[in-house]
This record gives C-alpha cells, sequence and structure tokens, in this order.
C-alpha cells in the first residue's frame, strides 16, 4: 500500500507579513493513521525539501498525541525535511494521494498544473485522492474526465467559512474553500466549528478542520481494504 502525501512550499500569510505554511496536526495525525496500518508512505511538495510548518500549528495549544509523538520521531522529521519534488512523481506509482492543510494549499496548491494533473490522473485512474481542512481547495480547478469540475455533483466538506472568519483571516485568503466548493458545484455540509467531520463520496474523500485529519486517514485506509 502506497500513500502519496502532498504538502505545500508557500510560506507567506497573503501581504500581512506573517508566516504560513501546513499544519502539523494534519500531517502528524494522517502519517501515523498510515504509518501503524504498514503503509508506504512517499512525502512531495512543490519545491521539494523542508516545507514551511505553519508557526502557528506548532504553538503548545495546538498540540495532539500525533504532534507530541511526532516530535520525538527522528525519522519522521528526516522525512519531512527531505521531500520530494512534485513534479519528479508519478500518479501510477501510488494507490492513493492525501493532502494536509494548512492555509499555504490556498495560494500554491490549488494553482499548481502538476498538483492539478496529479490529482485527474490518480481519480481516472480509480484511485482515491483524500483532503483535509484548507487542502480541499486543491481540488479548485480539477476536472473530471467529462470536463467539469470534480467536485460537481459530489458530497463534499472543507474548513468553512464561519471556521475561517473565527481566526480572522477571511480577508487574507485568496479565496473561502467552502464558498469555492459550493461554486463548483460541489454538495457541501459542514458540522459544527471544530468539530470532526469527514465526508466521502465516490473515491473523494474531504475533512473538515484539523480534528478531522486521522478520521479522513482512517476512511482512505478503509476504501484501500
Amino acid at each position: 500500500m502506497k500513500i502519496l502525501m502532498v504538502l505545500t512550499s508557500h510560506d507567506q500569510l497573503g501581504q500581512t507579513g506573517q508566516k504560513t505554511g501546513f499544519w502539523l496536526e494534519e500531517f502528524a495525525a494522517p502519517y501515523y493513521v498510515f504509518k501503524d496500518a504498514g503503509a508506504q508512505i512517499t512525502v512531495a511538495s512543490p519545491h521539494g525539501g523542508q516545507p514551511p510548518l505553519d508557526p502557528k500549528s506548532d504553538d503548545p495549544s495546538a498540540q495532539t498525541d500525533a504532534t507530541r509523538r511526532f516530535k520525538d520521531d527522528q525519522a519522521a522529521q528526516v522525512v519531512l525535511a527531505s521531500t520530494h519534488k512534485l513534479q519528479d512523481l508519478k500518479a501510477a506509482d501510488f494507490d492513493a494521494v492525501f493532502y494536509p492543510g494548512g492555509h499555504g494549499p490556498l495560494w500554491d496548491l490549488a494553482e499548481d498544473a502538476t498538483s492539478i494533473a496529479l490529482i485527474e490522473a490518480t481519480v481516472a485512474a480509480g484511485k482515491p485522492v483524500a483532503a483535509v481542512c484548507h487542502a480541499p481547495g486543491v481540488l479548485r480547478h480539477v476536472k473530471s474526465a467529462d470536463g467539469n469540475a470534480l467536485v460537481q455533483g459530489k458530497s463534499v466538506t472543507g474548513f468553512t467559512n464561519t471556521e475561517e472568519e473565527a481566526v480572522g483571516l477571511t480577508q487574507v485568503v485568496p479565496f473561502l474553500v467552502e464558498d469555492m466548493l459550493k461554486q463548483n458545484g460541489g454538495s457541501y455540509s459542514k458540522a459544527g466549528d471544530w468539530q470532526p467531520y469527514v465526508v466521502t463520496d465516490g473515491l473523494l474523500i474531504t475533512g473538515q478542520n484539523p480534528a478531522s485529519s486521522a478520521p479522513a486517514a482512517q476512511a482512505l485506509l478503509k476504501m484501500l481494504g
């Protein structure tokens, strides 16, 4: 079982002068779900190397069992520090793709032609794609074989407008995940803010927020059987 995890390389939070990147829990929790299931994990990002960590996700208040395990896991830190360049990898070499969130993907992966092609090829090959929190934003320009938006007519979730408002970034992000999924014809649903919530429709698995990271990874494993 070979799973590709794709992280952002983008570290600037719009014009705020603040840093962003990927959200630690959204990488660590799925990473250990997959690792403990015996999966072979490959980690990639647009630029390769060490992807930028959202400093807020490193805050003591944001820590979970998975992030604490990661902090004590030298081998996992080496894997993260040496991500492959996304353009060097092929969908054919993996059984599934998982996108952790953080705000970074809204700027780079959502617009990245290599990422878009990877998702399209994965789905076309009958293999699942999962994305959690802000990472459903990577589906913005992804098309189905029929030329329509991949999420059109599909049940999906992702970071809610009210969650974005709660973190004060509604006016900073290039687009709102909830609005984009609806505009692309997705049948969007959500749970309460910050509650774990995962939606599976066909080969697409989406999770609402950081708390949905492990459940989204578990849903992907279940699909892989």
